[in-house]
């Protein structure tokens, strides 16, 4: 079975640039994680943006579904900014006979109290097991992205 990721940034590919004292989205950390993870199952990585997930566009979300259309794998993780994570699976609804899980994080995945790592693996794991379909996979849960919405006080993911 083969994964593909497709990254856009958000929070989960953050670094800190102490000099400024801002974050900033660097490149993907995807590859990283799945090294340091060391697993055991064939992957691609394609970068299509590197954006906080509040400057994320129509735009952007169309190039995501075109990608999508067009790629031949029907395992697909995306990593995607937390705040509009929910719009972009709406959107993604358009694909038809893959699964696609999208996921993030809370905080950037170099911080020792992320929880990149964790939903990372959880996400690999929906994606091969779930049905074809949209899912977003965060929190320790799987939800469907039209009965989800981000609870910002307490840093997760939730049914509304």
């Amino acid at each position: 079975m083969k994964i593909k990721f497709f990254t856009l940034g958000g929070t989960i590919d953050k670094v800190y640039f102490d000099a400024m004292s801002r974050y900033e989205v660097g490149p993907p950390r995807v590859k990283e994680i799945l090294k340091e993870a060391r697993v055991n199952f064939e992957y691609s990585i394609k970068s299509l943006a590197k954006k906080d997930s509040l400057d994320m566009t129509d735009a952007d979300r169309k190039r995501l579904v075109d990608a999508l259309l067009t790629d031949d794998c029907d395992r697909i993780v995306v990593t995607h900014g937390t705040d509009t994570m929910v719009d972009t699976a709406m959107a993604l609804k358009a694909v038809k006979g893959k699964t696609i899980v999208l996921t993030g994080a809370m905080e950037p995945a170099g911080f020792k109290s992320s929880d990149a790592t964790f939903n990372l693996g959880f996400a690999i794991a929906a994606a091969q097991t779930l049905s074809h379909g949209v899912y977003i996979a965060i929190s320790g849960r799987i939800f469907d992205p039209a009965r989800v919405r981000k609870n910002r006080e307490l840093k997760q993911f939730e049914e509304k």
